[in-house]
Parts: C-alpha cells; structure tokens; sequence
C-alpha cells in the first residue's frame, strides 16, 4: 500500500473521529429500529452504546495508526455486552446481524467523509476506499471471532448456575404434594392454574449427545403446544421435560411436531403427557410424558419419533401406579366414571353396545331393554364422555373395563358430578 493510500485513510479516520459522539448516536439508534433484540431497558441500552462507541473508537483508532489487526482484541465493552446478551437468552445471530450492519454503515460514513475532503484523485479515492473496506472487515472479522467464545462462554456458565437453581425449585414443586398453587406459581415463575402439557425430549443411550440438539428439540416442541408460558428443564444431559402452559384446554399440533422434528437430530425423540388443569395437571401430564417415554424405550418400532400418552396409555398402565391409572379412568370417561346413582347402568350399557359391534338392537337384545332406551343412554353417556362412544374406543373399552374391575381399589380420582342422571 502506498504512502499516499495510507495517509488519506487516516485522514478519513479523523474527520470520522471528530463525529464519533453524533455517528454512535445514529448507529444505536439503527441498531434498536432493525434488530429486536436490541430493545433494552436503559442499563443494558446504556451498555449497548458504550459497546457501539467503544467500537467505533476501536476501528478509527486502527485506521489512523495503522494499527495491525493481529493486534485486536474486543472491547471491554463490546465483550460485557456480549456477556449480558447470553445472559438474556438473545440470540447470537442477532448481535453478529449488528456487526455486519455496523460495518457497512460506518464504510458508507467513510465514503462520505473522503467525498468532504474535496479534490482528491480518482484512482487514490478508490484505493483508499478499497483499504478502508479491508481494514474494517479485517477488525469485525477478528472482533466477532473473540465475541462467539465470549458469548458461548458466558452462556454455558450462566445456564449452569440458573438451571440448577431452576432445576432445584421445578423439582421441589414436583415432589411437594401439599404446596398450594400460590407457592408453586412463585417457585416456578408461571401461573399453574391453567391447562398444562408436558413433553420428554430425549436421545437413547446409543445416540451421540450433540450440544444444543435438546435445546432445538425443545423450540420445536413449543411451538407444536402453541402460544402460552413455557418452561424446561434439562433433566440430565440425555433428556429435557418440556411444559407449556394455556389459559385453557389447547390442542397440540401434532402434524407440525412431526414436520419440526424432521429437521431436528435424528436421534431425538419426543413423548408428550396428556393436558391437564392445575398443579396437578402439571405434574399428571409430566408422568404420563415419562411413562410414555418409558414404553418408547420397550417398543419393537424404535422408528416412532413422535408418540402421546394416548397413543400407548394401555400399555403404560400396565405398569402404572393406582393413583395414576384412577386419574386416566377419570379423564377417559369424563363425567360417565362418576359414582352418581344411574351412571353405573349407562357405564353397563355402553359395554354392551361396544361388545355387540356398536348395534343397538343387539345391545337392547342382550340388556332386555327397549331400542330407543339403549339410543337415549348411548347419546347420554357421550354427552358424559364429550366425544362419540367410537372415538378412541380401545382406550374406552379399557377404561370401562377397570372402572368395573378395579374402581375399589384405587384411590378416588375427582370427578366433575354428572348432572340429571336420571335414567328412564
């Protein structure tokens, strides 16, 4: 590089110098209108624009001492910002988008700023446009090479000390069966008086543990359970257990879960629990994700990526524990598990019609009851159920099956009274 080259670059770097306060100004001010993330409250804007300033002090200072690159390091500034943007769980890509941004604003600065100079030779105003260019590209390159160590660093670390901090209150809410819904909202920092889903995300033993394949699997997972208060919790460094919380009853899009998954690791799989209102929702569904995840692990066709409580619930109860399976009695049946005088004649007259093929004259046959009696109880115990008698009918059958054998036995789950049972 010429003499001459390098003299009108500094000389652009000093005419730049002397706007610094005004040109950072203008760039934080960018910065907030195009990227998101950089909507801070005032203390981290603060840091943002001494991170910006301390930048831009950096790259002029190199231009005008010809400052070698080697000799670069990150801002104290720019690399405490980094470090609060890991903290707030912003996502790196965006503070690299400002980098690149930043760099191409502060070229056209310095294309203006040599245009001021005046009477300059073309073939001179190119080439120190063209030094100017590299020198800047040289400093971002090398900053954002030191902030991706600093950022990831710092994230590994502040997940550390608040996943086990979260990891030990989500845990005690978990075990705490006499903690009110109060004491379980402040300790979890979500409200659990609504509707709650939970999810097992996990890789088998055999798979390679690769960084952040949980963490993708995660995402996917809530934006399959839809817009509501999420939460996670790494369990160990094989699994994550997954919540989101909905004012009320959600449904899960499963056929997105599907298609989110097919861009995730293709070793991780995904067991989902049934939604459940309450505190006990959130743990209920929870045990049916690791029951689910559990009969996952035993299945024949480890080619199932996706599966649901409902999906397997038969096989999971064979295993489950009596509070459990009184719950899944209650939520299958709905208000027809009820022990209301009449429920136990409409629970006797649905089996007979799912035994007799769904036919209501062979059920009115076997019962000795008249046809349109078997036709009212039949509607009447769907409007108990909330759904046709052959929706779902393994998983009935089976519910009807073990509220008949095993009811007694079991603790009693709580059951919304059925109102006007009163039978002809």
């Amino acid at each position: 590089m010429s003499a001459d080259v390098d003299a009108l670059v500094a000389e652009v770097a000093q005419a730049l110098d002397a706007d610094l306060p005004a040109l950072t100004d203008e760039m934080t001010t960018w910065f907030v209108e195009v990227i998101p993330e950089f909507r801070h409250d005032e203390a981290v804007r603060e840091l943002m624009v001494a991170s910006t300033s301390s930048n831009l002090v950096a790259i002029v200072d190199l231009l005008r001492h010809s400052i070698p690159v080697e000799q670069i390091s990150v801002p104290a500034a720019a690399a405490e910002y980094a470090r609060r943007f890991a903290q707030h769980s912003l996502s790196l890509e965006a503070l690299l988008r400002a980098y690149r941004l930043g760099e191409n604003r502060f070229t056209q600065w310095g294309i203006t700023a040599l245009d001021r100079l005046g009477d300059v030779p073309t073939h001179l105003a190119l080439a120190a446009v063209a030094e100017l260019s590299r020198r800047t590209n040289s400093y971002i390159d090398r900053v954002i090479e030191g902030l991706i160590d600093i950022y990831e660093t710092e994230r590994r670390l502040w997940n550390s000390r608040v996943g086990a901090a979260r990891a030990a209150r989500i845990r005690l809410v978990l075990a705490s069966e006499g903690m009110s819904e109060v004491e379980a909202r402040h300790l979890l920092g979500i409200p659990v008086s609504g509707w709650h889903t939970a999810a097992v995300a996990w890789l088998p033993a055999e798979a390679p543990g690769e960084a952040g394949t949980l963490d993708a699997a995660a995402r996917v997972i809530q934006r399959a359970f839809g817009p509501g208060t999420p939460l996670t919790l790494l369990n160990d460094a094989r699994t994550m257990w997954v919540w989101v919380q909905h004012q009320g009853p959600h449904a899960v899009d499963l056929d997105g879960l599907h298609e989110g998954m097919a861009g995730v690791a293709a070793d991780v799989r995904v067991a989902l629990g049934a939604q459940a209102p309450g505190l006990d929702g959130f743990r209920g569904s929870l045990r049916e994700a690791i029951r689910t995840q559990a009969v996952a692990g035993t299945a024949q066709n480890g080619d199932l990526r996706v599966l649901s409580f409902d999906d397997v619930a038969v096989a999971a109860l064979l295993t489950e524990t009596s509070e459990d399976l009184a719950h899944w009695i209650s939520r299958t049946l709905g208000d027809l598990a009820a022990d209301d005088p009449g429920t136990p004649q409409l629970r006797d007259t649905v089996r007979a019609f799912l035994e007799s093929g769904c036919s209501y004259t062979q059920a009115a046959s076997r019962l000795h009851l008249h046809k349109n009696t078997v036709h009212y109880r039949v509607r009447k115990a769907e409007e108990l159920i909330g759904r046709a008698l052959t929706d779902d009918r393994l998983n009935l059958e089976v519910a009807l099956m073990a509220r008949a054998l095993l009811w007694r036995r079991l603790p009693r789950a709580t059951t919304s009274p059925a109102p006007g049972a009163t039978l002809p």
